[in-house]
């Protein structure tokens, strides 16, 4: 089982939040949020809180890390990639054929995860959430209780790989004593971990039923689709009950995009770039219905390398 050194796993102290930018699980599809914040910036807007759920986790790190435009479209391919799913753990075989003797346990996985630490400890090195840029909240579940967990301080590299580790394919992370898994299953949207932010953009994705039901893997994901799908929905409403607004960014994607597909990763941030530009004039209503366009969210935008105004923290 991969393991970390203890770290208060508590958020820290909350201050209003005008803009936070929550970004669920959605597979490459996620890197769309680089495109997001991208205009944003265009606009002079930056998100206060990034909240992120398992490949949204991955790619809101780049984001509070400060990374944009090529040089995080360049990482994205090496942090997003079929090739970190393909490292089988062996022993895993000799555990599901004689569990008595090879031992069967709640760390069992099929594939090895060193890779993956490997690359995100070469992306972010030992970086820690409290000390990024803009605030990261990774949102993970607790493998014994199914319950929610939101990381806010510790190490971002053991935060990430907990908000990846898919059960059965990746083995769990450590922190605090506690067992953490994919944040996905307790929580695909993460809203709930920003419950400071006057305004919140979500980037998430509903899964699409099959059309068919014609063999047992597709009644699992049918009945999987229909219980996230429901609780993004439920979540959403639980925000906007307590007087949040929620501006959810639909990316206008004309083909398919598979799960590992990187070569779509320019289609995807320019489809990021589309949605905000779609949703700006709501975007920029509600931020100032809601007394959030201050000094600190619309100023300090410069000039990035390739000549486009970007903000000076993103």
């Amino acid at each position: 089982m991969s393991t970390s050194s203890p770290r208060q796993t508590a958020l820290p102290d909350s201050h209003p939040c005008p803009l936070a930018l929550v970004l669920g699980s959605g597979g490459v599809r996620s890197v769309a949020a680089l495109g997001i914040v991208e205009q944003l910036a265009l606009e002079g807007i930056r998100p206060d809180l990034v909240v992120g759920c398992s490949s949204g986790a991955l790619f809101g790190a780049q984001i509070a890390c400060g990374m944009h435009g090529e040089r995080a479209l360049r990482l994205a391919t090496t942090l997003w990639s079929a090739e970190l799913t393909q490292q089988r753990r062996w022993r895993a075989y000799a555990q599901m054929l004689m569990p008595g003797l090879a031992g069967f346990g709640p760390d069992f996985a099929l594939r090895d995860d060193r890779l993956i630490v490997r690359r995100i400890q070469q992306a972010f090195g030992d970086t820690l959430l409290e000390q990024l840029p803009t605030p990261l909240r990774v949102a993970v579940t607790e493998a014994a209780t199914g319950q929610p967990v939101t990381l806010a301080q510790g190490r971002l590299v053991d935060a990430l790989r907990a908000s990846m580790a898919v059960p059965i394919l990746f083995p769990p992370v450590a922190i605090d004593g506690r067992h953490l898994v994919d944040g996905v299953l307790s929580d695909p949207l993460p809203i709930a971990a920003a419950p400071e932010a006057r305004l919140i953009l979500t980037l998430g994705f509903q899964g699409g039923m099959p059309r068919r039901v014609d063999r047992l893997s597709r009644l699992v994901a049918r009945t999987s689709t229909t219980l996230i799908n429901n609780l993004m929905q439920a979540r959403v409403e639980a925000t906007q009950a307590r007087g949040q607004q929620v501006i959810h960014l639909e990316l206008a994607l004309d083909r398919h995009v598979g799960l590992w597909d990187t070569s779509a990763l320019p289609y995807l941030y320019e489809a990021g770039q589309r949605a905000v530009a779609q949703r700006l004039h709501d975007i920029q209503v509600a931020l100032h219905s809601s007394h959030a366009v201050d000094q600190p969210t619309r100023a300090g935008a410069g000039p990035s390398h390739d000549g486009t105004r970007v903000s000076a923290v993103i």
